[in-house]
């Protein structure tokens, strides 16, 4: 389609001749073209309609066209369109205020049928040729600002990703260090029980065969007080195997959870991964001075082992259950109850539920009665470095960083549900076979 078929022109002039005459110029030569016949019945068409340009008459009654090229410039709307002046006057003063006033160009009366039609023509080539140009420089300019974003978050979760698996590696090495010598005390503490239980079997035959020791035996026994050491010296054994038998979960719990760097899909219990992260955070979930700590429900489903990587899923639920905290530490005396409470609660609470949704998902559901999320910022949640904590304390990445693990990586739904005052609760719908979804 040329030029001419899609070009729009406004002719503003009060002379009926000059009117004609140019009219028929211009719609011999295939445009389209649109009368007016004063300043503010131009001003008035040029809200509803967009001329490619405007042949304007500099001497009319009411305002000139000196103001309505002024009125034209400064609307949005209209102050790209290019504006010809038509005028009989020589006077090159009256020429400048026109092209000062943003004119493009002159034409003189009366008119020479060939200079106009270049004048026109030549003007709404550059007309196009510009808004074209600005078209090419959004464009670019939006693609470049595409890549700037992608670059960061790319920048983003390789610092991130090398953080968490520093941690992955702190943590396992720890871990490591724990486990040797805490398997070496438990098993010989159950060996040392089962030593102890024979000797303590050796006195009680003594005790019924030789009721009445000598003198020395008998003060021994009191300075003792074997009575007493023989009914707790089993439960001091039974403590510290309790005892190191929970420091041999803690280190499974670590261990597991050090699993952020593995880069394989594997097919694991989300139970073992929301436990383990709740070890890493349980110091924050206690009492404090400022407040007395924050109550955990956990509503467990029976769920099948999900194809996942079992470390990103876990820095997954270490963000959101971290953030629940922040919010509950921020505002201890909210009271918001997730669905499916009855009773109103008045204590920090978080509560923890997994089910399954259908034969191919299943859910996970981990909500706080703090201070919810207002609803400006509700869309922006997942954006890069958008944060609503003080400076220091939140640098953006947590939810963005697990929102592209859930939904890119795994081909999961990650969604917020909150109003300021009402808490806030995240639901996390997962595939159990990523191949389904990817």
């Amino acid at each position: 389609m040329s030029t001419h078929q899609t070009s729009l022109i406004l002719i503003v002039d009060d002379n009926p001749n000059n009117t004609k005459v140019l009219f028929e110029l211009l719609k011999e030569s295939g445009y389209r073209v649109l009368v007016a016949k004063s300043g503010e019945s131009a001003l008035e068409r040029l809200k509803s309609v967009s001329p490619d340009l405007v042949l304007l008459d500099v001497m009319m009654p009411g305002i000139d066209g000196f103001e309505t090229c002024r009125r034209l410039k400064a609307a949005p709307t209209t102050q790209e369109i290019p504006v010809i002046f038509m005028t009989a006057l020589a006077d090159t003063v009256d020429k400048v205020k026109g092209l000062t006033l943003g004119a493009v160009d002159y034409i003189t009366k009366p008119f020479q049928q060939e200079e106009v039609l270049a004048r026109v023509n030549i003007h709404l080539k550059l007309y196009h040729l510009n808004r074209d140009l600005e078209k090419r420089v959004a464009q670019r300019t939006a693609a470049l600002s595409n890549a700037l974003t992608q670059l960061q978050q790319s920048q983003m979760l390789l610092v991130q990703s090398e953080k968490m698996s520093a941690l992955g590696q702190l943590v396992a090495g720890i871990a490591h260090e724990i486990n040797n010598p805490i398997n070496f005390v438990h098993g010989n503490v159950t060996h040392l029980d089962r030593y102890i239980q024979d000797v303590l079997s050796l006195l009680q035959v003594y005790q019924q065969h030789y009721p009445h020791p000598v003198s020395a035996v008998q003060a021994e026994a009191e300075s003792i007080d074997l009575d007493f050491l023989l009914s707790d010296l089993p439960k001091t054994l039974s403590s510290m195997k309790l005892g190191t038998g929970r420091i041999l979960e803690i280190v499974q719990g670590l261990r597991n959870f050090s699993r952020l760097d593995e880069a394989e899909l594997k097919v694991v219990d989300i139970h073992t991964g929301i436990e383990s992260t709740l070890l890493i955070l349980q110091h924050r979930l206690k009492a404090k001075p400022e407040h007395g700590g924050i109550q955990l429900i956990k509503e467990y489903g029976v769920l099948p082992e999900i194809e996942c990587y079992p470390g990103q899923l876990n820095q997954v639920f270490m963000n959101l259950i971290a953030n629940a905290i922040d919010a509950l530490e921020e505002s201890m005396l909210s009271c918001w109850l997730p669905r499916g409470n009855s009773q109103a609660l008045d204590r920090a609470t978080i509560w923890i539920r997994t089910e399954m949704l259908d034969q191919h998902h299943v859910c996970i559901r981990i909500a706080d009665n703090g201070v919810g999320i207002k609803e400006e910022f509700k869309t922006k949640l997942f954006e890069p470095f958008f944060t609503t904590k003080p400076i220091g304390k939140g640098t953006g990445l947590g939810l963005p960083i697990s929102y592209q693990i859930v939904v890119e990586k795994h081909g999961g739904q990650l969604e917020c549900i909150s109003e300021l005052g009402q808490g806030t609760e995240f639901v996390i719908t997962m595939p159990i076979r990523v191949a389904l979804t990817l």
